[in-house]
């Protein structure tokens, strides 16, 4: 019997895990009004990602998603293999989640990382601002080798990319509708508060 239950719930357990869609969202009080939901595909090697995370997410923290306004989705869409790399070491410190500290600094620091041709160097970049942040030469290596974590997150790029019709990163969708404008926090808080 206790083998039974047991296979019922690993089974339920994987179900779980082949349904996720890889995301990581932003947790925040709920406050009553609209709760709006951003949903932003990026690719971590992407200047204008980085750009779109330095203007518009900073200032949403503390505007709209500390109060519950916003719920912020980070959505892995890597486009080379750099970019792949950076985003498992990212979720190997929240254990498949976002650290959005980590993220962000991650973006802050990609015209240091993300340059060179030869993956090694740029694993060894990423991977010391991974120390910054708590893990080990050890962890983020036994991440990068874990084909599972690797395949979830290039099977979610593909089912994004067939869901959304994805041609470019960052790619952003406000309660499930394209935001076409300009990268800058006022116009995009100008489109926000149409949703609000």
């Amino acid at each position: 019997m206790k083998k039974i239950i047991k296979n019922l719930l690993l089974s339920s357990l994987l179900m779980l895990l082949t349904t996720c869609d890889n995301a990581s969202k932003s947790e925040a009080p709920k406050e009553s009004g609209n709760t709006v939901t951003i949903k932003v595909f990026s690719s971590l090697t992407c200047p204008h990602c980085a750009n779109f995370h330095n203007q518009v997410f900073e200032n949403l923290k503390d505007e709209y998603i500390a109060v519950g306004k916003v719920v912020f989705e980070h959505h892995a869409f890597p486009l080379d293999l750099a970019a792949l790399n950076a985003e498992i070491i990212l979720r190997c410190k929240g254990n498949g989640n976002v650290d959005y500290s980590f993220l962000s600094k991650i973006y802050e620091k990609q015209n240091k990382w993300a340059i060179g041709s030869d993956i090694d160097i740029i694993n060894n970049s990423i991977k010391k601002i991974g120390t910054n942040f708590g893990l080990n030469e050890k962890k983020m290596n036994e991440c990068l080798d874990d084909k599972k974590i690797q395949d979830q997150i290039l099977n979610s790029r593909i089912n994004s990319q067939k869901k959304y019709k994805i041609s470019s990163t960052p790619t952003i969708l406000i309660n499930e509708k394209k935001y076409e404008g300009s990268h800058n926090y006022k116009e995009f808080k100008k489109k926000l508060k149409k949703f609000l």
